[in-house]
């Protein structure tokens, strides 16, 4: 029996529940198994959503990637689809590498959350002073850190008390060949066409990059390199996203051990 996450955390009208609205929003459908894919941001969505959208008929190949962009509530669950799905799955990732993949890719990169992280901190400082260090210590503020998508906690977005399966994003290959053999549904990487990761630069491993402006992270992009995500962080870092983010790695833990988390 499907159970819904956070269904009594009011016993208000479910439409206007607000923490299961939000994780409801999140839960796609694929209509050929009658399955769910909640979809995390930064947890390689863009490539469930590509293989989504190809596998439910809307588009026919990479060529159309950029629908998937303003297409993300089409394939929304209701709830009898939540309640009567066949199969449920979804996509976690290590915390620590969650966000260090965010600052590199989104306030590095001067993307809109960056901006919306600015306005989260109410234009408290400008955009090239947000260091790594800076915006982890933002997160302690819970507006700020319920603020954005691509920060927000994942347990946030779990519509389900207990999903089928869970795959972790440092094990991509068991989630492309499970979800092959259990519900047909064939994974086309998205990677070569977003380019929000660091595939193909030169990771620097020694020094901190915790305190280094971004401008300066962004000029060692476009000449190949970039901080590896492990040197981003300090002990105090460490401990803020271990603290913030507790409920995260707890259930990372529990279902893949602490052996793929960058610190633990």
């Amino acid at each position: 029996m499907r159970v819904l996450n956070y269904a009594t955390q009011t016993y208000g009208p479910l439409p206007n529940n607000p923490d299961h609205r939000f994780a409801s929003s999140y839960a796609l459908q694929f209509y050929a198994s009658n399955a769910i894919y909640t979809f995390i941001p930064k947890n390689a969505c863009s490539t469930l959503r590509l293989s989504l959208a190809i596998a439910n008929g809307c588009i026919e190949s990479t060529a159309d990637f950029n629908w998937i962009h303003q297409n993300n509530q089409t394939f929304r669950a209701d709830l009898p689809s939540l309640i009567t799905a066949s199969y449920t799955f979804t996509v976690l990732r290590c915390p620590y590498a969650r966000l260090a993949s965010v600052y590199l890719d989104k306030i590095v990169g001067r993307d809109l959350d960056a901006w919306n992280l600015l306005d989260l901190l109410k234009r408290e400082i400008e955009i090239e002073a947000l260091t790594f260090e800076r915006f982890i210590l933002s997160l302690t503020r819970p507006p700020i850190r319920r603020g954005n998508i691509h920060w927000r906690p994942q347990v946030d977005f779990l519509v389900y008390k207990q999903y089928d399966d869970y795959f972790c994003l440092e094990q991509f290959p068991t989630a492309i060949t499970t979800l092959q053999e259990k519900i047909n549904l064939t994974i086309v990487d998205a990677r070569p066409l977003t380019r929000h990761g660091i595939d193909g630069l030169t990771l620097l491993y020694e020094g901190n990059f915790a305190t280094t402006p971004p401008d300066e992270i962004r000029a060692l992009k476009a000449a190949g390199q970039c901080p590896a995500p492990k040197a981003l962080y300090t002990d105090k870092l460490i401990d803020v996203v271990s603290q913030h983010y507790k409920a995260d790695l707890e259930l990372y833990s529990q279902l893949f051990g602490t052996e793929n988390l960058m610190f633990s």
